[in-house]
């Protein structure tokens, strides 16, 4: 089943987003590697693909995972929280219904 993550960023995070980037881009090529990625991206602050020091809101996953679990475990376990980048994450079941 499809998962939605929704990770808030921790006020002042952009230093530590940027530092744990590359860590998390990892996990998320290994997913898209696994055909479980249906899209991932940052959430601006700003109208702007590249916020600069304005930062981020947060993030946003949707990703296959075998149960709700196994969803909340990955996204505990990601470089953004682990290095406080997110301050919250939320876990939801997610079906999609378009496009087919």
């Amino acid at each position: 089943m499809l998962y939605v993550i929704l990770g808030h960023d921790a006020p002042d995070a952009l230093s530590r987003r940027l530092a744990a980037r590359p860590a998390h881009l990892e996990r998320l090529k290994q997913l898209q590697k696994e055909g479980r990625l249906l899209l991932a991206g940052p959430r601006p602050k700003v109208d702007a693909a590249d916020p600069g020091a304005a930062g981020y809101h947060g993030s946003l996953i949707v990703a296959e995972f075998p149960d709700l679990a196994a969803a909340r475990a990955w996204a505990e376990s990601d470089p953004y929280r682990l290095q406080g980048v997110f301050n919250k994450v939320e876990v939801w079941p997610f079906v999609k219904s378009l496009p087919a």
